[in-house]
Order: structure tokens, then C-alpha cells, then sequence
């Protein structure tokens, strides 16, 4: 892989806080409608699917930022 530039790796740091913040958010939002009881199955199932897809692209965003180290 190719190395990153300075911008690059600024852009990508951003997104990455956004996107850690984004899942804090949700499993926040998860955890008062479970604990609530006021959310419905499809909604939490919904929340729990972008949880996921949001922790995907964190890690795809930190495999990017972390070299890979040859042992």
C-alpha cells in the first residue's frame, strides 16, 4: 500500500473521530432504547446493522493509518 501523504492522513484521522464518535452515539442510542424498552425490534436491528457498517470503515480507516509490521 502506497504511503499517505501529510493531508491525507489528516482527512483520514477527521473521518476516523467522526466515525468513532458516530458508534459511541449509536451504542448510546441503542442502550437507552433497550434499557427503555421504547424501541421497537426493527429499529434496534437497524441501529445494531450501522453500528456494525460504521465499525467496519473504522477498521478499514485504521488498517489504512497503521502500517502493517513484517515479523
Amino acid at each position: 500500500m502506497p504511503k499517505l501523504d501529510l493531508i491525507q492522513e489528516v482527512q483520514l484521522r477527521t473521518q476516523l473521530q467522526n466515525l468513532i464518535q458516530q458508534h459511541r452515539d449509536l451504542d448510546a442510542a441503542i442502550n437507552s432504547l433497550t434499557e427503555t424498552g421504547t424501541g421497537d425490534a426493527l429499529q434496534l436491528r437497524r441501529l445494531k446493522k450501522m453500528k456494525l457498517d460504521i465499525k467496519d470503515r473504522i477498521q478499514a480507516i485504521e488498517n489504512m493509518l497503521i502500517p502493517d509490521i513484517i515479523a
